[in-house]
C-alpha cells in the first residue's frame, strides 16, 4: 500500500500531465493518468489532442500486463458511457487494476458516480478527493462548462505602478517581455480570447500565440463591436482565415447583408462593411447579453475564455458576475495624468475573490485570484 506522501506525489504527476493539453481536448477534459506498480510508474498519459484517446486507455496500453494489481492515479472519475470508445472504467476493470485514486468525480450526468460504481462493483478499491483543489484548478474549464453552462472566464489585466491601464487611444507598454511570454502561454491554454473594440482600435492586436512551437494553439478571437467598427485593415481581419475571428455587433449595424455581393465602398454602409468582413473570413454574431454569449460559446464546445479587454469590458464581466479567475500583472512604470484607471487593483479586489498565487516575471509582478464561491 502506498503511503500518503506517495499518493500525493503520483497524483501531482497526473495533474502535471493534465495541464499539458489544457485547451487542446475540445469538449473533453484534459485528464492526467499515472499507473504505479510496486512503487514504479509503469504507464502514464494525458487525454490526446482533440479529446481521443482518453488518458486511461493510453496509460493502460503503456503498462500492458504490469497494470494488473497496480494503483491508478487519475485526475477525474473514469468515464462510464459508450461514445466513440468504450468506457475507461470498464477498461480499468478488464486490466485488473487493484486501486484507483482520483481527484474529482465527474459532474457530467452520463458519468457522475457511475464510473466509481463500475470500479467498486468489480472489487477495485476507489478513493476520491485527493488534491481536489488542485484538480478543480486544472480542470476549471471543463467543470465550469458542465456545471454552469458557460466557459470558465479568466480576466487578464496589466496595470502600471500608479494603477493605470494605459491611455485612451494609445498603445502603452506597461509590462516587459517576460509578461508578454506568459500572456501567450495563457492564450495557448484558452479556447477563446475576447477584447472590446476600443482595444482593437487602439492596439490593433493579433491575439495569436507566438511562442515557437505553439503557434497552432492560437484561440478563437472575439471582438465586442456593437457598431461594427473593426477595420478591414486590422490584423484581426487580415488573419481571420488563418485563425477564426467573431465580431459581436448590434443587428442594425450589419444591415441585411446575407448574400450581398462585394460593395464598391464600405465607409458609410453597414451592410457593405459586414459583407466585406465576412468575405475576409470574419464571423458576425448578433449582439446579446454577456451570459447568453457565453452560453452560445459553451454550446459550441468552448470551455475557457480569456478576457483581455480594457476597463469597459473588464467592468462589464465583473458586474455581470461572470469572472472566475483574475490574472493581474503590475508593471514598474508610471502612466501619470490622463491615464485610464483600472477597475481592479492587487490591494482592492471584489468580495468573493481570494489570492491563490503570486509570481515575478522580470521586473513585473503577477497576482492570481480565484472566485471562492
Amino acid at each position: 500500500m502506498a503511503s500518503a506522501a506517495d499518493d500525493r506525489r503520483f497524483m501531482a504527476r497526473a495533474l502535471e500531465l493534465s495541464r499539458r493539453h489544457t485547451g487542446l481536448t475540445l469538449t473533453n477534459p484534459s485528464v492526467g493518468c499515472v499507473i504505479v506498480k510496486d512503487g514504479e510508474v509503469v504507464g502514464e498519459a494525458v487525454t490526446a489532442s482533440g479529446g481521443r484517446p482518453h488518458a486511461e486507455t493510453q496509460a493502460l496500453d503503456m503498462a500492458g500486463e504490469k497494470a494488473r494489481g497496480a494503483t491508478v492515479y487519475v485526475t477525474l472519475e473514469p468515464c462510464s458511457h459508450y461514445g466513440r470508445t468504450p468506457p475507461c472504467a470498464n477498461a480499468l476493470v478488464e486490466a485488473g487494476v487493484a486501486r484507483v485514486v482520483m481527484c474529482l468525480t465527474d459532474p457530467d450526468p452520463r458519468v457522475s458516480g457511475r464510473g466509481i460504481a463500475i470500479l467498486r462493483d468489480a472489487g477495485i478499491a476507489v478513493e476520491t478527493g485527493l488534491m481536489e483543489e488542485e484538480g478543480r484548478r486544472a480542470l476549471a474549464g471543463y467543470l465550469t462548462r458542465q456545471t454552469k453552462g458557460r466557459p470558465h472566464v479568466t480576466l487578464k489585466l496589466a496595470v502600471s505602478a500608479d494603477s493605470m491601464l494605459g491611455r485612451r487611444g494609445e498603445e502603452v507598454a506597461i509590462t516587459g517581455p517576460e509578461v508578454k511570454a506568459e500572456v501567450h502561454r495563457l492564450r495557448a491554454q484558452s479556447d477563446a480570447i475576447l477584447i472590446g473594440i476600443g482595444t482593437a482600435l487602439s492596439d490593433d492586436p493579433e491575439l495569436t500565440v507566438r511562442i515557437p512551437g505553439l503557434e497552432d494553439r492560437s484561440p478563437l478571437r472575439i471582438v465586442l463591436d456593437r457598431r461594427l467598427e473593426l477595420p478591414l485593415t486590422s490584423k484581426l481581419a487580415q488573419t481571420a482565415k488563418q485563425v477564426p475571428v467573431i465580431v459581436v455587433a448590434a443587428p442594425h449595424s450589419t444591415g441585411q447583408f446575407e448574400g450581398a455581393a462585394s460593395p464598391p465602398s464600405v465607409d458609410n454602409d453597414p451592410a457593405a462593411k459586414a459583407a466585406a468582413l465576412r468575405s475576409a473570413g470574419v464571423e458576425i454574431m448578433d449582439d446579446t447579453e454577456l451570459d447568453i454569449l457565453l452560453a452560445v460559446l459553451a454550446v459550441r464546445g468552448m470551455s475557457s475564455l480569456l478576457v483581455e479587454g480594457g476597463a469597459t469590458v473588464a467592468k462589464a464581466f465583473l458586474d455581470a458576475g461572470l469572472v472566475d479567475r483574475v490574472i493581474l500583472f503590475q508593471g514598474t512604470g508610471m502612466i501619470g495624468e490622463g491615464g485610464l484607471e483600472s477597475p481592479l487593483l492587487p490591494s482592492d479586489m471584489p468580495a468573493g475573490f481570494k489570492r491563490v498565487r503570486e509570481a515575478v516575471f522580470g521586473a513585473d509582478r503577477m497576482f492570481e485570484y480565484e472566485r471562492s464561491f
